[in-house]
């Protein structure tokens, strides 16, 4: 059971340790919000590219308890999406610390965790709640040859704008929705190749004059159980028509995944080689959460043992935020709240 004289821990503030704060307050259990950055929340959004375009309308865009505003068949872009969440954050005045960078979490002496913060901060908690998400531990693979390349070679959290790339050749490799983004955005500025392991699968952002989202959500695809929708595979590419246009004009082009890196350029499966200035990884993330090493929480890799948001290991640790931890949405926006108000309520269980 949960000591209740101190406060529930939520890790992070961006979307998922927000809807995380909603959450513990409906349900009236003490929390503080620990967020890393110095003056405001938002997580990930701020560092994101500056074309970033949400996928979802701004209906289907929100956290529990706050619609978007405006226009709810829009698609929000990165500064809307920013702008929203610290408006949400606003109501939690008090209980979010800023510059408050986790680096440990351990069994407190008398129960609950001890969690301490890079400028020394001590925090004792009931239970914690990790929900600071992934950009911190973008996720390299290695590559034939990438070791050998002597051009720039970024990932995509490093990725902002086209502008610095005038004239370049440039190859993004990934297939799924930030990879297209970022290869179509250089397409203005540079000769761009979108390279990828398999074949580019694709999803109509509409369906019958309905967004996809809406389907998803009358169907209750999108809040089932995870693999009605995926199964084992990959989100799709979510295309209105641009994406694939795009790529049929032959700028970008895509390509499958290169035989190997050389120092000065790539080579392809036909044998063809070509000098190459920048290769940008838009290969995604692996979960960031280093301070829980030592507590049993994560297996070798790095990743939670939990089960729907719970840690079968830890007692009174829970996650809010990782990808597919109860349904395909359980990493978006939309999807962040459902999960809160489940863990919250496990949590909920253990007090005393």
């Amino acid at each position: 059971m949960l000591n209740t004289r101190n406060p529930v821990i939520v890790i992070g503030g961006g979307q998922s340790g927000l809807a995380a704060a909603h959450a513990l307050r409906a349900a009236r259990m003490p929390f503080l919000v620990l967020e890393a950055s110095e003056e405001a929340v938002g997580g990930s959004w701020p560092r994101y590219y500056d074309s970033l375009t949400l996928f979802s309308p701004a209906r289907f865009s929100a956290l529990p308890g706050a619609r978007f505003p405006g226009d709810g068949e829009r698609y929000p872009r990165r500064d809307e999406v920013v702008a929203y969440l610290r408006a949400y954050a606003r109501r939690f005045d008090g209980e979010v610390r800023y510059g408050q960078r986790v680096e440990a979490v351990k069994a407190a002496p008398r129960g609950g965790f001890a969690v301490r913060t890079g400028d020394g901060s001590q925090h004792e908690g009931a239970a914690v709640i990790a929900a600071n998400g992934y950009f911190g531990n973008p996720y390299r693979p290695e590559l034939p040859g990438l070791g050998e390349f002597a051009g720039t070679v970024l990932h995509a959290c490093e990725y902002r704008s086209s502008d610095s790339f005038a004239g370049q050749r440039v190859i993004v490799v990934g297939g799924g929705n930030s990879a297209i983004q970022i290869a179509a955005d250089l397409a203005g500025m540079a000769r761009v190749t979108l390279t990828s392991r398999g074949p580019l699968r694709w999803q109509a952002q509409r369906i019958a004059g309905r967004d996809l989202h809406w389907w998803l959500t009358r169907t209750g695809i999108d809040s089932a159980p995870i693999g009605r929708w995926l199964g084992s595979r990959s989100m799709p590419i979510i295309d209105d028509g641009r994406y694939r246009s795009a790529l049929e004009s032959g700028n970008p082009d895509h390509r499958r995944l290169f035989a190997r890196l050389s120092e000065d350029g790539v080579e392809w499966h036909d044998g063809a080689r070509e000098r190459v200035d920048t290769v940008i990884l838009a290969t995604g993330y692996r979960p960031d959460m280093g301070y829980l090493a030592g507590t049993g929480a994560l297996d070798a890799d790095g990743i939670p043992f939990q089960r729907s948001g719970v840690s079968t290991t830890v007692r009174g640790l829970a996650y809010v935020g990782l990808e597919y931890q109860r349904s395909n949405a359980s990493a978006s926006v939309r999807g962040v709240g459902r999960d809160a108000a489940y863990v919250v309520k496990q949590l909920q269980r253990r007090r005393r």
